[in-house]
């Protein structure tokens, strides 16, 4: 096997890389056109380590080194960042030194290598996301442009539809400004139904994989959080433990800790911030059906979510739910079992909390 670490600083048209030997010496840099660069990976050494940022094509490449029997790395760029030399002076190459450098790390994490379903299905979710925020600005430029002529509608979708299917009736308004409004108004259906398409896809996705129907077992996990989390985690044997899932996703506090004093922060809402805001969406329903369920018919966790709910702060409580998700989560995929909401009951911490609950 090879002891060559090789760093690639990624781009559109023009790579820049580095090529350490086993001692960790710079022994060749050199900057590669796409074509160059494709046709030079085959001919580098197997088992050649192959590092680059997490960025947009990584994956892509990533899965063509694979394929030439290399070793690609993928690392987030904040784990990069400390290992350029100098912060004041940036450039292709340092980045691409400062890449092959903190590969060779032994303590370093690396970003697991998605293959070509799982991206296909996060399209979806980003695309889906463009309609969302795009459906949104229409119909927020659509409303200041009514309260520009006088015009107040109130702030919900159903609110303006029907005014706008009833602009004949206005009869203040420009015909060359309603002749406007009806292209937006047509603009603006496309992309809802746009979107429910891409709804409906993800739902398919959803119903078709058997590892969303195991997660979406969980109150508070829909098929749109269930798809998300099968198709952006993949292995998750890649985690030691639900643990570490929660804190890669960003739900676990930061710390400012010196001396033996524990000082915790917010949570890092580092890592992929897509999943996470669908974990703290479905906390909140979860919060709801935690309130709304009888005593005698509700769950050990919705039992803790009340208890939850009666002593900390409503943000903490939505945090502490989409943290244990995300564990469930973890729990559910690595080994593929079915969610089953009494599990708890076997630890005997839980048994005695659950009793006490119940009397």
């Amino acid at each position: 096997m090879s002891t060559i670490t090789l760093g690639v600083d990624l781009a559109k048209s023009v790579f820049s890389a580095c090529e350490m030997d086993g001692a960790g010496h710079v022994r060749r840099r050199q900057d590669l056109r796409r074509d160059a660069f494709i046709a030079w990976l085959p001919q580098l050494p197997a088992g050649t380590v192959v590092a680059m940022e997490a960025c947009s094509g990584a994956h892509h490449w990533a899965r063509r080194c694979q394929a030439y029997g290399l070793q690609p790395k993928i690392m987030a760029a904040q784990f990069v960042k400390p290992f350029r030399k100098s912060s004041r002076s940036k450039n292709d190459r340092a980045d691409a030194e400062a890449i092959a450098t903190a590969a060779r790390q032994g303590n370093m994490r690396f970003v697991p290598v998605k293959d070509i379903d799982q991206q296909v299905r996060l399209s979806w979710h980003r695309v889906r996301e463009g309609y969302k925020a795009e459906s949104l600005a229409i119909g927020n430029r659509i409303r200041g442009l009514l309260a520009e002529f006088g015009v107040i509608v109130a702030q919900s979708d159903r609110a303006l539809r029907r005014r706008l299917a009833d602009l004949d009736a206005q009869l203040a308004l420009p015909a060359e400004f309603k002749e406007l409004l009806r292209d937006l108004a047509d603009h603006w259906t496309q992309l809802r139904l746009h979107f429910d398409a891409c709804d409906a896809r993800i739902e398919a996705h959803a119903r078709q994989d058997a590892r969303c129907v195991q997660l979406r077992a969980m109150v508070g996990i829909g098929p749109i959080t269930a798809d998300a989390a099968v198709a952006t985690v993949g292995n998750a044997r890649e985690f030691k433990q639900g643990r570490q899932m929660s804190a890669w996703l960003g739900l676990v506090p930061t710390q400012h800790s010196s001396g033996g004093h524990a000082q915790l922060g917010g949570i890092s809402c580092r890592g992929d911030a897509y999943l996470r805001t669908l974990l703290i969406q479905g906390a909140r329903s979860s919060l709801q059906r935690a309130k709304a369920v009888a005593t005698e018919k509700a769950t050990p966790e919705q039992l803790w979510i009340r208890s939850l709910d009666g002593r900390l702060p409503f943000g903490k409580v939505i945090v502490a739910i989409a943290n244990k998700h995300a564990r469930q989560i973890w729990a559910v995929l690595a080994h593929d079992v079915d969610y089953d909401p009494h599990a708890c009951l076997n630890h005997p911490m839980h048994r005695q909390s659950y009793a006490r609950h119940m009397a």
